[in-house]
């Protein structure tokens, strides 16, 4: 037990029993309690496996390479746009207890390919294409431009997919027009 995730927990002021429960379960398993990124995370032989958070609606196990996880029970959810991390969300104690069986199954599958190295194979950020709208947009604002591409890859894509995903022209404009003051200030689509 780790006493920065001991203050972290003490501290939180929403989901501090459901993170207490997903904690003791976590240290049943051979992994090291970290904190990072300001969140309780579980390591083995020094990579991450699991997170635990807390979001406004619910709280969360958080498995790094969860898109390789077999999940049986179909209790995994992409949070966003990412392509490796997978979430089990739970919004009662209630819920953790229902689903421990499974989640231990999830954690010792998560340990498992870990310790073999397994990793997602991530497509390159160049396999994303710009949309129309966004690459306009970028080409009549030069300082819009440099800002965009000041910004991590990651961030890059997030905006990328966000403006893309409308089918209708109109929709995907507005998209681009509320993100304009964001790329400006550096920040991404959800910071």
């Amino acid at each position: 037990m780790n006493p920065k995730v001991d203050l972290f927990l003490e501290s939180a002021k929403k989901w501090q029993a459901e993170s207490q429960q997903l904690r003791s379960i976590l240290l049943s398993f051979p992994l090291d309690e970290e904190l990072k990124w300001g969140q309780p995370c579980y390591t083995c032989g020094g990579k991450n496996v699991v997170l635990i958070g807390g979001f406004k609606e619910y709280c969360a196990l958080l498995f790094f390479q969860g898109a390789l996880l077999s999940d049986p029970k179909q209790i995994l959810i992409a949070p966003g746009q990412v392509q490796a991390g997978r979430q089990i969300r739970f919004a009662s104690l209630r819920e953790i207890t229902a689903l421990e069986p499974a989640v231990r199954i999830y954690i010792a599958e998560a340990i498992a390919i870990e310790k073999a190295g397994t990793k997602v194979k991530l497509k390159p950020h160049s396999a994303y294409k710009m949309p129309v709208e966004l690459k306009k947009k970028l080409e009549a604002m030069p300082r819009l431009n440099a800002a965009f591409a000041a910004l991590t890859p990651g961030r890059q894509r997030e905006y990328m997919l966000h403006i893309s995903a409308p089918k209708q022209a109109r929709t995907r404009e507005a998209r681009v027009e509320k993100s304009v003051e964001r790329i400006l200030a550096g920040k991404g689509l959800n910071d």
